[in-house]
This record gives structure tokens, sequence and C-alpha cells, in this order.
């Protein structure tokens, strides 16, 4: 690759950063749509996440994939929200206009609805109550965009409720706060999500109890390391059908590329074959 002064750049932000896939999605299109750009990663100090903005403004940088810690930072510190960041309550896009504004986007709830649709095609979010498990942002993401899409209730189950309490007030009445241990948590539930912050530390929960849950339910997982994650492996033990993570990261990147690029992502190539051959993952 070679870089000019005419070379659009865009990256993602986070600590730690260095085993982000967004720079291979990001790339791989680029390459494929003969596209001059380049997307790199940028690993911050957190007390320097404002000056980052601040020394982008005016376009050098057409933008950035924002992840942890600088999610609520990136909300806000640009000048337009989308509605739906605004509801999420964090930002996972920066976008640095010409004019020295900045503004803020949360795809991660179109991506969450674009793993659905890939790997669970049937599946409808206003076909039945959502059962998710966290409340964290990803988590309150993931319910903004279920309830945007229709479903007819959010189920929120998370050790501490308090937490699960705070989203169910910033999103409205069809969110409910369940305890982990209440047996109606799956009564006709459509779909069940992993979004625990804990991830597949030793702190994180062992995998529910899917016994109760509908047959024809849809379970996910948002982490894509290991791509079966024991939450998945539990539900396909039940029989349900499982989408994992990796094509919301995929599907998020997507509306992401476009707003730094000017263009959708180009069909080919495949690149979660290519992600999940650098994971080591059967295709």
């Amino acid at each position: 690759m070679t870089l000019t002064a005419a070379t659009r750049l865009a990256g993602v932000v986070g600590r730690p950063v260095h085993h982000s896939l967004s720079p291979v999605l990001h790339n791989t299109w680029l390459a494929a749509a003969g596209l001059d750009g380049a997307y790199v990663a940028f690993s911050l100090a957190p007390e320097r996440f404002s000056a980052f903005v601040e020394g982008f403004r005016g376009g050098s940088l057409a933008g950035v994939n924002v992840t942890l810690p600088f999610k609520t930072d990136a909300l806000a510190a640009a000048d337009r929200v989308s509605p739906r960041a605004r509801t999420a309550g964090a930002a996972n896009v920066l976008v640095f206009e010409a004019d020295g504004s900045v503004t803020a986007d949360n795809t991660d709830g179109e991506g969450l609805l674009y793993a659905f649709a890939r790997q669970a095609p049937g599946f409808r979010p206003e076909s039945g109550p959502l059962v998710l498990f966290g409340a964290g942002g990803a988590a309150r993401g993931a319910a903004a965009a279920f309830l945007e899409a229709g479903c007819p209730e959010v189920r929120l189950l998370n050790r501490t409720r308090s937490r699960a309490e705070a989203v169910a007030e910033a999103l409205g009445g069809r969110v409910r706060v369940l305890d982990l241990t209440d047996a109606a948590a799956f009564d006709g539930a459509a779909a069940l999500i992993n979004a625990c912050s804990a991830g597949l530390g030793p702190d994180a929960p062992p995998p529910p109890d899917f016994s109760a849950a509908p047959a024809g339910a849809v379970a996910m997982d948002m982490t894509y390391k290991p791509l079966r994650t024991p939450f998945l492996a539990a539900a396909a033990a039940r029989g349900l059908a499982t989408v994992d993570g990796l094509d919301m990261l995929i599907g998020q990147a997507r509306p992401a590329f476009k707003a730094f690029f000017g263009r959708p992502p180009p069909a080919e190539p495949d690149v979660r074959g290519r992600v999940l051959s650098i994971l080591g993952e059967a295709t």
C-alpha cells in the first residue's frame, strides 16, 4: 500500500486496540474497491481521547470507529449525534466533517440485526420478547435496536439489578427487569442475546439453563472470540438456532465504511472467511 497526500484515512480508536479486526475488514474492502484509502488503529491513554478528537477536526482523518473504553466519551465529544447513538447512550462511529464539526453515530444495532438476517434469515424481531443478558452499553444498544425493529418487549437480566433498571428507565416501558433466577424469563421469548460485559474471563457467569426456552427461539452471543462460546454451545445443546458475534462485527462496519469512504463496501471478497482464517476457526 502506498500512501499519498490524496489517500483518505480512517481508523479505530480504543485501549487496548491491538486485537481489533476492524483494520482487516476495512482494508480488505478498500483493496477490493480499488479506493485510495487506508484504515489504521489508534491506541490512546484514557485522558488523551478529547485531544485526539480535537486534533483531527477539519477532515484530515475521515473518521474513526470507537471501541472500549471511549464510546461514551465519543458521544460527548460530538457536535451532532444521530438518534440511534443518543438512544444507545454511546457512539461507535465519529465522522470528522470538512467544516470542523464531528458527527457521532452508533451502528452496533444495525450490525446486530445484520447478524440475525445472515444467520437466522427467518427471524423477525416483532415475533416475540427479547431476553437480554447484561446491562452495559452493548446491551443498551441491542435493546434499542430490537425495540426500533418492533420487538414487543425486552427483558433485561443482569447481576447488578440497579444497572438494568437504569437501562430500562432510559429506554421506556417496553423494557422489563427480571432476576437471573426468574423462571418466567424465557416465556414466549423469540430471541436470547448475551451482551454481558464480563466476557469469557474468570468472572463470566455460567451459561443460563436453556431448558425453559421456546424451541423456536434464536440465541446470539456478541462475542466472536471464540466463535462458539459456552453460551452458544449451551443453546445449541437445547436445539436452538444460534447466531455468532462475527457477523455483528461485519454488519456494524459496513455503514461505517460508507461514512468514511463515501460508498458501501463491495460485496466481494469474503471478509468473514478472511477473519475466520485469522482467528483459526473453520469456515
